[in-house]
């Protein structure tokens, strides 16, 4: 009976620890991911709108996309990012609903 509880204690830790390191990784990605939209490199910066255009629609994603819009010298990134925007606007607020720089 000690055996089996030192080894599920066991593994229990090792599963913590594999979790935790896993949540460090994709927080380290994402954090990579935002620097890159602000990168000399419009392939990098072309890469972080694709992995920005997967994230879920929430207020910092979206005005960060917008930071990006009034930073981005190329006209193809910043439709690109417009695309985003609108869409993340479309799913934050309902299929039905209009963006908010529509109403302004």
């Amino acid at each position: 009976m000690n055996r089996a509880l030192r080894v599920t204690g066991i593994a229990l830790v090792a599963v913590a620890v594999a979790g935790t390191m896993a949540v460090l990784l994709v927080r380290d990605q994402i954090q990579r991911q935002r620097r890159n939209l602000f990168n000399p490199l419009a392939i990098r910066r072309m890469a972080a709108l694709e992995h920005m255009a997967r994230q879920e629609p929430t207020v910092d994603h979206i005005n960060l996309l917008r930071d990006f819009i009034r930073w981005e010298p190329k006209k193809l990134l910043r439709s690109r990012a417009k695309a985003i925007v609108a869409r993340m606007e479309r799913d934050a607020l309902g299929e039905d609903a209009v963006p908010l720089e529509a109403t302004s």
